[in-house]
């Protein structure tokens, strides 16, 4: 009797005085500081990293364009990652429990599957714009103009936001495993299972634009061997045209875009599979995850909102000029959107 009452005693709850509370695993205080340090940075880096994307390409006026404009979007659904999941996520990881509400703890998923969904449909519509970039780079200005690129971000915002509150905010994610969402219900908890239906939702419109981001960067990079051949088959013979040249930089500089945002598909997919795959398993499989090894999967996830500003400033020298101005406070000079990202004068101004 006294062993049960010790052990009754020895559980700790998030809220000690409420019937019905989730109850708290609390790290100790050294895995916790480390936990709040790692997933603390991954906020800061969303955010930061992803508001000097959006100050770069809307400041600078060389970065104009329809490319741009959707990097900037995608940079945007990343910042706000940043903002509105990552901080409370990181709360409900390390502590266990969800302090937030039940009102945002609906919001925050909402938030949560609209700002990702959109990641993927922006990265879908960046690898159509690489494709024609790379397959005919010189009438390329005249078919994925900023007018598309527009369309484009709309529809990815649209799709993404209307799927992700059509199902979590209206609670149609939970029709037909009420008794699993109740036996999951406490007081300081934010689930939001998803039923066989939905999730199979889920995983084809992942799985689909994914299947489609594959195929058209296969094809980018079979143009771009072959382009690479034809530019040293060329450069051996005698005279080149003026017109062929500057084809060749064109094709070049595409080719080199290309690359670069493929590599941020990429991490994109590695960052996505193992949760989506999970998703799946656990909505057939009467959830058997363990939350820890959900815990991981989701920040998984969330990482990669910080990761594409460090692939951009890796690869891209116009981006890491643009965060020295920016930084610098030189951005703040009235003729600063006019500066040439492309040369060195950006460097010495």
């Amino acid at each position: 009797m006294v062993n049960s009452f010790s052990q009754a005693e020895a559980v700790e709850l998030c809220y000690r005085n409420v019937n019905g509370s989730c109850v708290k695993t609390p790290y100790s205080a050294g895995p916790r500081a480390v936990l709040y340090a790692v997933l603390g940075l991954g906020a800061v880096l969303a955010v930061f990293g992803n508001l000097l994307v959006i100050v770069a390409i809307l400041h600078f006026k060389q970065l104009h364009t329809p490319t741009n404009f959707l990097i900037a979007s995608l940079a945007c659904a990343d910042f706000l990652v940043g903002v509105t999941v990552m901080p409370f996520s990181a709360v409900r990881s390390v502590e266990s429990c969800w302090y937030f509400g039940e009102s945002y703890c609906k919001f925050h998923t909402c938030f949560d599957t609209s700002f990702c969904f959109a990641s993927l449909f922006h990265l879908c519509c960046i690898s159509v714009d690489r494709y024609i970039a790379v397959t005919d780079p010189l009438t390329y200005p005249t078919k994925f103009t900023v007018s598309v690129s527009g369309i484009c971000i709309i529809l990815s915002w649209f799709f993404s936001v209307t799927y992700s509150f059509s199902i979590f905010y209206t609670g149609a994610n939970e029709e037909g495993i009420e008794e699993l969402v109740v036996a999951l219900t406490c007081v300081g908890g934010c689930q939001a299972p998803l039923n066989q239906s939905w999730v199979l939702l889920c995983f084809l419109l992942f799985f689909i634009p994914t299947v489609a981001m594959v195929f058209i960067y296969c094809k980018i990079f079979l143009v771009a061997k072959y382009q690479a051949r034809k530019i040293e088959s060329t450069a051996s013979q005698a005279l080149s045209s003026a017109a062929e040249s500057y084809k060749e930089r064109v094709a070049k500089r595409e080719r080199k875009a290309a690359k670069t945002l493929g590599i941020a598909v990429a991490a994109f997919l590695v960052s996505w599979l193992p949760y989506i795959i999970d998703a799946v398993i656990d909505a057939y499989m009467n959830f058997i995850t363990p939350p820890y090894v959900y815990e991981i999967l989701v920040w998984c996830v969330y990482y990669n909102s910080a990761m594409n500003p460090l692939i951009y400033a890796f690869f891209y020298p116009w981006f890491r000029k643009a965060i020295k101005l920016i930084v610098s406070g030189k951005v703040l000079r009235s003729d600063s959107s006019t500066i040439n990202l492309f040369s060195e004068e950006a460097d010495r101004d």
